[in-house]
């Protein structure tokens, strides 16, 4: 119930004005087909698609998963290395990690990715390009249609970015490594 109303909560607020697809930093044709070159690089390196490695489980909370994979990297997308994070995310709630690790497909529900881009890209937001893909890889979207790629909510008052920033300078929760 905490997950869908706090979703539901990013759905109103993306889309309360109605500008979602005016004027929002996200979800434009540059954004898409950089989340596509992404996409590859996550198939190409095992972190999604058949044959992606695995790691154990954990416990996750609201907005992602119940349960988490998730990997930090580098990777070189568009001529650009930069950190990369991608987080797995398995539902629905009250799933294990064992019935994670028994069928991992079933209960995949998303992957969310931030990559660290070229310095000004974002400097306030530590220059973080966000994307959430279905398990298929396709564009997870707002329900106007505006893909879920680039500075995701940036400027509203929750979403990806309002939540991170609440992580400190590095905007990563988990672990201060990312760090400029």
């Amino acid at each position: 119930m905490k997950r869908s109303m706090m979703i539901g909560t990013l759905v109103l607020s993306l889309t309360a004005t109605g500008t979602v697809a005016q004027g929002m930093p996200f979800g434009s044709e540059e954004d898409v087909d950089f989340a596509a070159q992404i996409w590859t690089y996550l198939e190409e390196s095992k972190l999604a698609g058949p044959g992606m490695i695995r790691a154990t489980p954990y416990e996750g909370t609201d907005p992602h998963g119940m349960m988490l994979e998730t990997f930090y990297t580098t990777a070189e997308i568009d001529g650009h290395e930069g950190d990369l994070i991608v987080k797995r995310n398995f539902g629905p709630e009250g799933v294990t990690e064992d019935e994670v690790l028994r069928n991992p497909e079933e209960h995949l529900a998303a992957y969310t990715v931030m990559f660290r881009r070229t310095a000004g890209y974002d400097p306030e937001n530590a220059d973080w390009y966000w994307v959430k893909y279905l398990p298929d890889g396709a564009l997870d979207q707002t329900p106007d249609g505006v893909a879920m790629a680039g500075q995701v909510a940036k400027g509203m008052d929750e979403g990806c970015i309002a939540c991170h920033q609440s992580a400190g300078e590095d905007m990563v929760f988990t672990s201060d490594h990312h760090a400029d």
